[in-house]
């Protein structure tokens, strides 16, 4: 995205209503797609920049962040609809790496910003990036524009860089202890969390009074938006493949007002067996209070490709929930994937609100449980 140039900034800051100097102003904003936060000019950041954490899109889609940023409620049928189809790309690069990743939140962030720009204006675009700031706390700091605006020297923006180095490289020290099965791991992760905690106190030790301040009006009424809801991806449209468990076939869309827990599965795995019950239990107890349970039987051995011995393994299981037969894997990629069994919770506005990896009772975890106090919330929204 474009900045403004310096030769327009001097012009904007001795800017009067008067004459025709408001044309000269909308058509300036209109050629540049920054937009901005007090007096920071905030840019999509580039995909080389992997050093600040991308919220954006998270905050967009939360329910405290669309309103923090005024949408009114009457527009938010349209927006999830806009929201939809941009959450395509980012739902499926969830699971690619680095590099490929970040050119798709980039390029979807610029959609967004864009849409938010046009159909709210302004003022819901200034909050939401303010807000995007505060959720990418210290590291806010290593973007070009906020230094710009807080005239850091280059000793400062040399100090910030040093700050994070550090704790990056514990972060890589601990994740090779993980993978090594090194018995420092625990200490290697103890020194990360204390560099990652720390990195706020040495910001603040860096910046000037005057500088703190400053950035402080910058990022309007404060938010903790680590507490912030619905902050995924709206769940992927079921692709039919035309093969369902007893020719029932459903589509998510017909399922608004509903809460729906859909999970991955392979009838030959045996962690994903380990849920079965569960899953039949969830059919029996939650249909009736309207929850839709889903299965998606993807495959991973040839056996499981077959339709029939699917089909026969369903009806021997006693499941009563419609199944899609994932024939070419084509839903586990429109989800991104990765692990058999996998249960999402999608909320009534068809929004991804959770998702559990692994067997639900796994060495004595609750993920039941856990997912049915989480559908009961869901519910009563």
């Amino acid at each position: 995205m474009c900045s403004v140039p310096v030769s327009l900034q001097a012009r904007l800051e001795k800017f009067h209503f008067s004459d025709h100097s408001w044309l000269f102003f909308v058509i300036a904003f209109l050629t540049c797609s920054t937009f901005l936060v007090a007096d920071i000019t905030c840019r999509i950041l580039s995909p080389e920049n992997n050093r600040i954490p991308r919220k954006l899109l998270n905050i967009v889609h939360s329910i405290e962040g669309q309103r923090e940023m005024g949408i009114p409620e009457e527009a938010q049928v349209a927006f999830d609809n806009f929201l939809r189809k941009t959450d395509v790309e980012w739902m499926r690069s969830r699971v690619r790496p680095e590099v490929e990743q970040l050119p798709v939140i980039a390029k979807v962030e610029r959609l967004v910003v864009e849409e938010v720009r046009l159909r709210f204006g302004q003022k819901a675009l200034l909050r939401l990036n303010q807000l995007e700031l505060q959720a990418q706390g210290s590291r806010a700091f290593l973007r070009p524009e906020v230094e710009g605006y807080l005239n850091l020297t280059t000793l400062q923006i040399s100090r910030l860089n040093a700050l994070f180095d550090q704790t990056e490289k514990a972060a890589e020290a601990a994740r090779t202890a993980v993978k090594q099965s090194d018995p420092t791991q625990r200490l290697a992760a103890a020194q990360y969390a204390r560099l990652r905690a720390g990195e706020t106190r040495g910001v603040r030790l860096i910046l000037t009074p005057d500088q703190r301040a400053r950035y402080r009006r910058a990022l309007g009424p404060v938010r903790n938006t680590n507490r912030f809801e619905r902050i995924y991806a709206q769940a992927p449209e079921l692709i039919d493949s035309g093969a369902w468990l007893d020719d029932s076939p459903v589509r998510l869309a017909d399922l608004r007002g509903k809460v729906v827990l859909l999970h991955f599965y392979a009838f030959q795995c045996h962690n994903c067996q380990a849920n079965f019950g569960i899953y039949n239990n969830w059919e029996r107890r939650l249909r009736e209070k309207g929850v839709e349970i889903i299965g998606i039987q993807t495959p991973e051995t040839a056996a499981e490709a077959e339709p029939a011995r699917v089909t026969a393994d369903a009806h021997q299981q006693g499941f009563e929930f419609p199944v899609l037969i994932d024939l070419e894997k084509k839903n586990w990629d429109a989800w991104g994937n990765t692990m058999w069994p996998t249960v999402y919770v999608v909320d009534k506005r068809g929004y991804i609100r959770y998702w559990w990896m692994g067997e639900l009772q796994w060495q004595g975890a609750r993920g039941d449980k856990y997912i049915e106090r989480l559908v009961d919330k869901l519910r009563l929204e």
